[in-house]
């Protein structure tokens, strides 16, 4: 009877930390109870950790003599792994988060890999329908791994630019073909016990070997403007791998969290191709990312700058103004700094509005964590669908680094590589200001018509001291004026 008391605190632990893991995840799906969510789902991950050091009353006989050092193993890679990652958490910018969040997502692929190498050089697996589980699980970690590895050098930088070649895709079929196949030889060894030319341990290793390689073929050519969707998929891939890997270790903690993890962000890849006009397959498949050179209308005007102060001052005025940020506002991380303005509009009396495009920045939901850093409150964020119509009834819109999101190419030019991609439909404000460093496209490498129209002026310079020349301004107008 005693016995059964392990298994029966595990079994409860994994269902504690189940709930709180769908607890958590529903209390993310909005920005005011998102930070409660993440330490909701945090204290399961806790309980599941916890509760699975209780297998050591359950561990095989001839296990036992290790049983000393394999504890003390697993505690040294808690401790090494906490604390990498609450370092690395406290010391991260908001401009390298994505790179992290691609990271850690690797990790997570890698260590559903790992499981699945355990139990199949072990010989754990039982029966045809465990072993295909399991190798569809390890090749589905072992790419989520090689894949966002790829993906984190190229968000910070490591990797400049994608690397295409000819015949690109018929490598990466017959890779992904080869993969398969060695899977096959594997699960032939182990249902019938007969190695095919090498041992089944061989076999198994090759497998991983072409999985990774797969997964770094398939992210390389991706281009930079497409990381976004790629980190979600990768975010659904080891969701996947992870409750498939908890299906062969009939373990409901890891099989509800890894199929929710998996639906989300498969649902979140969808939603952002949607965003971007696109499919899933032609983001995987096609070369579209870094400055492609395809054609496009010519743009009639010229680019009219004006100084900062200028339009700080007309903000003021306005009775309506719409604030588009984008990843220069993180780059140049003048979220404080743009909050500290908006609240001088809203003294005035001045409605501001934040719009934020489901693409915008350089991984899902950036710009509502960047904005929710600098104090800015909930009921001031909306979405593209929530707000576009607002556009119309606007006074002032003011763009901070964003680009391709507001480029009203996108609806009326069809030689353009965006055409058909739903925008921010700033360029119907009274007036636009556009924050920019210099006159750069944006990730799709065309010019944004939006900047070339009679209702838009260009503020060049970085944000962050953009928003203090026109903190300055408004501040200068007298304390009547200000506030």
């Amino acid at each position: 009877m005693l016995a059964l008391i392990p298994q029966l605190t595990i079994g409860l632990a994994d269902l504690a930390a189940a709930f709180l893991f769908l607890f958590g995840l529903q209390r993310m799906s909005s920005p005011a109870t998102a930070s409660s969510g993440i330490f909701v789902a945090g204290l399961g991950m806790v309980a599941a950790v916890l509760a699975s050091f209780l297998y050591v009353f359950s561990v095989e006989a001839a296990a036992r003599p290790h049983l000393g050092i394999n504890i003390v193993l697993a505690l040294v890679a808690l401790a090494l792994g906490g604390g990498a990652a609450w370092w690395s958490g406290k010391r991260v910018a908001m401009t390298a988060m994505p790179q992290m969040v691609a990271l850690y997502n690797g990790m997570g692929g890698g260590a559903a890999g790992a499981i699945a190498a355990v139990e199949l050089l072990g010989g754990k697996a039982h029966g045809a329908t465990a072993l295909l589980v399991t190798l569809l699980g390890a090749l589905i970690g072992a790419v989520s791994l090689s894949g966002s590895l790829i993906a984190w050098a190229k968000l910070d930088g490591a990797i400049k630019k994608p690397l295409r070649i000819k015949g690109q895709q018929a490598i990466n079929a017959a890779a992904m073909a080869a993969t398969l196949a060695i899977g096959g030889c594997v699960l032939f060894a182990a249902l019938t016990g007969s190695p095919l030319l090498l041992a089944t341990s061989t076999w198994i290793y090759i497998f991983f070997g072409c999985a990774l390689v797969f997964g770094i073929l398939m992210t390389l050519p991706i281009g930079g403007a497409d990381m976004p969707v790629v980190i979600s998929i990768y975010n659904a891939l080891t969701g996947l791998a992870v409750g498939l890997e908890g299906f062969v270790l009939q373990n409901p903690a890891l099989m509800i969290a890894g199929m929710v993890v998996g639906a989300a962000g498969l649902l979140l890849t969808l939603l952002m191709a949607k965003a971007m006009n696109r499919s899933v397959a032609n983001v995987v498949f096609t070369n579209f990312g870094d400055a492609p050179k395809q054609a496009q209308s010519a743009i009639a005007g010229s680019l009219r700058p004006v100084e900062a102060s200028d339009a700080g001052i007309a903000m003021r005025y306005a009775a309506k103004v719409i604030i588009v940020p984008g990843y220069g506002l993180a780059a140049a991380q003048a979220q404080q700094k743009l909050y500290e303005f908006v609240k001088l509009l809203q003294a005035a009396g001045v409605l501001v509005k934040f719009a934020i495009h489901p693409v915008a920045g350089r991984m899902p939901g950036q710009m509502d964590v960047l904005l929710a850093e600098a104090g800015v409150p909930y009921d001031m964020i909306f979405q593209l669908d929530d707000i576009n119509a607002d556009f119309a009834t606007t006074d002032v819109a003011l763009v901070i680094g964003a680009n391709d999101v507001v480029n009203p190419a996108a609806r009326t030019d069809k030689a353009s590589p965006i055409y058909g991609m739903p925008i921010l439909n700033v360029d119907q404000a009274r007036q636009v200001y556009v924050v920019k460093r210099g006159e750069g496209t944006g990730y799709a490498g065309i010019q944004n018509a939006l900047f070339y129209g009679d209702n838009c002026n260009m503020v060049y310079g970085d944000a962050q001291a953009v928003l203090t020349k026109m903190i300055e301004a408004v501040r200068g107008l007298g304390a009547a004026a200000a506030a």
